[in-house]
């Protein structure tokens, strides 16, 4: 294969890695922030269970107060049932009562419903509790391990760059011109494009066999037909083709 094809293919590779790495680093923000928001939604789903239990408790506090409210008017009522002077009396008497000890039934009962509802808040909360303590630390963990990741593929990025300056740099310039607008024109940047199966394996139009002999051959710069790159057979293919 003659060296200026051996460059293309190094070239066309290394540009194929900067154009991934380019994205990788480009969505990095919104990438991570899907992994707070997934974290964030556990927090958030474990933090409603809490509220629930929390909710239940003042609500409980609440119908307590209520009962011992209750209670003492009612006490204040029955001296005053006791020491009625009239009918009228003896009757408002009975009718607050009446309705005090209906107050405090009520209370009761939603006590009780309030308790069987903190069980199963409470049940909840405990079948979750590793999840739960583990939860920052498992956030922070995977934002650490992303933030690693993130920084190796700047790095890479970076010496891709130059890397790939160098190599540009050993091209003949017209042959570096013929590079730059294939890929230039391209939307996957694909310049320089690999034959598989007797097919361009950039526009999958399948080649001539006098053609496919020419690039096996690798004693020239051949290009598609059809979309104009330049093709290559890497030399495993070529033998396996032979």
């Amino acid at each position: 294969m003659i060296e200026e094809l051996d460059k293309l293919i190094e070239l066309q590779e290394t540009d194929t890695n900067l154009r991934r790495l380019k994205k990788i680093i480009e969505t990095a923000e919104a990438r991570r922030a899907v992994i707070e928001q997934e974290f964030e939604q556990h927090a958030f789903s474990i933090r409603e269970i809490q509220n629930r239990r929390d909710s239940n408790s003042e609500k409980r506090t609440g119908h307590e107060r209520e009962i011992a409210e209750n209670r003492t008017y009612l006490e204040r009522a029955e001296r005053n049932l006791k020491h009625a002077q009239n009918q009228k009396e003896y009757e408002t008497a009975m009718r607050e009562m009446d309705a005090l000890q209906k107050a405090i039934g009520q209370a009761e009962t939603s006590i009780v419903e309030l308790l069987e509802e903190s069980e199963t808040v409470e049940k909840e909360l405990a079948d979750r509790a590793d999840e739960i303590s583990s939860l920052d630390g498992r956030r922070d963990a995977a934002l650490r391990e992303f933030d690693t990741s993130l920084a190796a593929d700047k790095q890479e990025f970076a010496t891709q760059t130059t890397h790939r300056a160098a190599a540009f740099a050993t091209l003949p310039e017209r042959l570096a011109a013929v590079y730059d607008r294939l890929a230039q024109r391209s939307r996957d940047g694909i310049a320089v494009a690999e034959v598989i199966n007797g097919s361009c394996n950039a526009c999958h139009i399948s080649l001539r066999p006098q053609v496919q002999v020419e690039v096996r051959r690798g004693n020239e710069i051949i290009t598609c037909e059809n979309c104009s790159r330049i093709l290559f057979v890497r030399p495993a293919t070529s033998e396996a083709a032979a």
